[in-house]
């Protein structure tokens, strides 16, 4: 990549649920790049009362596109995502994010830095994991520990999940690969995506999704329209994980608000394993932008990956 790539906007991709986090993010966001007058946020804030007044605060104006939706309204996250890429406006590269990330320093100079190196390698390269995670301690100060760089985070199945007559979703899992360069993948992560915005438009979110399924329909669609998936050895930014076992009310399907949506989470979650089972079992959606694509086959996949949906193994 030459100079004049470091020059290019970067559309950044974040869509929130009740997150009081969102603020903390953009702010973050914008502080530790290098090039901070090149990011440009669009933002789906599901709440309960708007914060278009605190958005016009940040002065950033026509670079923070914001869609506030009360979240009775919302339908999960593959739908508010969905309308986030509506919001792109021919910036030349994509960063999708959770509303809940902290970044490192030059985190941009540092993913444009393994672009080009993976351009290289391939004409439409992704580069996504799931990012190592952060806290915040005592005195509400982020804390996380730096990995070590040696080891690239690769996505597979996890070994609890599999592929049923009746269920085509599966659960992943990053697992460590002694590496001093990125990995070629066949999974990728919804909390983290860099690549050319031409993503926006080739592999669009499919809307009738939900949550599970999300990342598996993005990563099978691209790779069929001739995308890579690079599963990085280093990640300039950390994510906010929940504890294990506890019940958050910022989930959309917890039970305080999903029972006072028309369309429920239990509805949700049958509707978009009907449709990954469509995807990978049926007629694999052709001709849809939410169906596979023609560059590369799914047996092509299937071949690449091991995740063999066409025998169920």
């Amino acid at each position: 990549m030459s100079v004049v790539g470091w020059c290019m906007k970067i559309f950044i991709s974040v869509a929130s649920y009740c997150d009081d986090l969102l603020f903390f993010t953009i702010k973050d966001c914008l502080a530790k790049a290098a090039a901070p007058e090149n990011l440009v946020f669009g933002v789906v804030d599901q709440n309960e009362a708007s914060q278009k007044d605190e958005i016009e605060k940040l002065g950033l104006e026509k670079r923070l596109r914001y869609v506030f939706i009360d979240k009775f309204d919302a339908l999960g996250v593959s739908w508010a995502r969905n309308i986030v890429f509506s919001l792109w406006d021919n910036e030349a590269f994509l960063l999708q994010i959770d509303s809940h990330t902290l970044f490192e320093e030059n985190w941009d100079s540092t993913l444009f830095e393994q672009y080009a190196k993976l351009k290289e390698k391939s004409e439409k390269p992704i580069i996504s994991t799931y990012p190592y995670g952060f806290s915040f301690d005592e005195n509400n100060t982020p804390t996380f520990k730096k990995p070590s760089g040696k080891y690239a985070l690769v996505l597979r199945p996890h070994p609890d999940t599999q592929l049923s007559e009746d269920n085509a979703v599966l659960r992943f899992r990053a697992e460590h690969q002694l590496s001093d360069e990125p990995v070629l993948g066949c999974h990728l992560a919804g909390g983290f995506i860099f690549t050319s915005a031409d993503f926006i438009q080739e592999v669009p979110y499919d809307p009738f999704l939900y949550f599970h399924g999300e990342e598996q329909s993005l990563a099978v669609r691209a790779y069929t329209r001739g995308w890579d998936i690079y599963n990085p050895n280093w990640i300039p930014l950390y994510h906010l994980y929940k504890k294990a076992n506890e019940e958050h009310l910022t989930h959309h399907w917890h039970k305080s608000a999903s029972n006072k949506r028309a369309l429920n989470a239990e509805y949700l979650r049958a509707r978009a394993k009907s449709r990954i089972k469509r995807l990978f079992y049926g007629d694999g959606m052709k001709g849809s932008p939410y169906g596979l694509g023609d560059a590369r086959s799914l047996e092509a996949f299937v071949a690449m990956s091991g995740i063999d949906y066409i025998n169920k193994k």
